[in-house]
């Protein structure tokens, strides 16, 4: 094999093993799943003051790579931002992504008339800093939705 040939197999081969990194590194629809289930129990077990702070924690088990937990009223307040806590306390029933989806509104609509259920809206990927389209899997509990989503 000539030297050109042999640099090219080298660099083909390490593109393809970070592709392969960087695939695996993103969370799949089944973690999301998982890890909204757990963060339910996790509430229904220590309490909503203490499940919403490890939510909201820089250190919480309810985050794994791009995927994190978020909880909502059903007025669209946010109780507990696994990515940003400065969003806790504010109202988001009127944002929207960047088609115009008022996504907030439609996942507390969700919520009530479902109580489980898929999403799909545009969101800023926390790790990547670029808006992507983002798959959210929510379930109700009691008067909020507790939702993990993860990037397409």
């Amino acid at each position: 094999m000539s030297f050109t040939r042999t640099l090219f197999a080298v660099a083909a081969t390490a593109t393809l093993a970070a592709a392969s990194l960087s695939a695996h590194s993103a969370a799949t629809p089944d973690d999301a799943t998982a890890m909204v289930k757990k963060g339910i129990t996790f509430i229904k077990t220590n309490g909503k003051d203490k499940g919403y702070a490890e939510i909201s924690s820089k250190t919480s088990q309810f985050k794994k790579e791009d995927l994190y937990l978020v909880v909502y009223g059903l007025d669209g307040t946010v109780h507990a931002h696994g990515a940003n806590e400065k969003m806790i306390g504010k109202n988001l029933i009127e944002l929207k992504d960047i088609d115009g989806k008022p996504f907030v509104k439609e996942r507390v609509e969700l919520a009530k008339s479902k109580g489980t259920f898929w999403q799909d809206y545009k969101f800023t990927n926390p790790e990547t800093k670029k808006i992507e389209p983002k798959q959210m899997y929510c379930e109700k509990l009691d008067e909020t939705v507790v939702c993990g989503g993860v990037y397409k």
